[in-house]
């Protein structure tokens, strides 16, 4: 049967691979890459110097171009769905067509395929809709809040207090009820701005593990003017930001 292979890659930092990942790099047979256009070009550069050092002699890559997909819909959950299967063709027309019997294809993804990553679901569709046949592995990854935590030097949790993960979109519609410590991702909105109460504390980073990373931390009153500014250069420098934040209430 083919096989395929969903393989975390780490936040940006190429020393992020774990050893499981080098491995599973160095036993696929063909590669899926998506190209998200010129902006995001130094993703797919990233994406490939890793094939290059750890993949195997006469790997194939197989290029494909990532689905357009609206930022600011009226429907979420719908316009994300019809997104996810416009890959999922991508993926089936790969494993059908570019895969041998017997052959491992994978594809590389930011941080942990289980975090905030559609690439799972995205199988699940294809497996479902019976037209090709395959097995999958998933091998775990640094994640960009492990990678954020850790160049602040502070942890996750506290002591017999409970954590919560939210987007940007949540978090503007007010604090998650019973919990202190929200780490938030996918915020394209400054939503950490309508909570500058005076125990609030933010750990924040973008690009983290890569040569522009930026990393900001203090009370969230003090600080949310400069990480807009930071954050709004960032994205009109780059093209593209990815950023993600720890608030913490003392």
């Amino acid at each position: 049967m083919k096989k395929f292979s969903v393989i975390g890659i780490g936040a940006g930092d190429p020393e992020h691979l774990t050893l499981q990942a080098v491995r599973a790099i160095g036993a696929a047979d063909a590669f899926l890459i998506l190209e998200k256009g010129e902006e995001k070009a130094d993703l797919t550069g990233l994406r490939r110097a890793m094939l290059d050092e750890h993949a195997r002699p006469g790997h194939r890559l197989v290029e494909g171009r990532d689905p357009d997909r609206d930022r600011a819909p009226e429907q979420y959950a719908p316009t994300v769905d019809g997104w996810r299967s416009a890959r999922a063709e991508i993926f089936e027309r790969f494993i059908a067509e570019d895969l041998a019997e017997g052959e491992t294809g994978a594809f590389l993804v930011w941080g942990d395929p289980s975090l905030y990553d559609s690439t799972l679901a995205i199988l699940d569709e294809v497996l479902e809709r019976g037209r090709v046949a395959f097995a999958y592995e998933v091998v775990p990854g640094v994640s960009s809040i492990s990678s954020l935590l850790a160049r602040h030097r502070t942890t996750l949790n506290r002591v017999g207090r409970p954590v919560q993960i939210t987007t940007g979109r949540r978090l503007a519609e007010g604090w998650p009820q019973d919990a202190d410590d929200v780490v938030v991702m996918l915020d394209a909105r400054h939503a950490f701005t309508a909570h500058l109460d005076e125990d609030a504390y933010i750990y924040w980073g973008a690009y983290v593990g890569t040569p522009d990373e930026i990393l900001v931390q203090g009370r969230l009153a003090d600080v949310a003017g400069r990480i807009e500014e930071l954050r709004t250069e960032a994205r009109a420098r780059k093209g593209w930001i990815m950023d993600t934040y720890l608030l913490r209430r003392r």
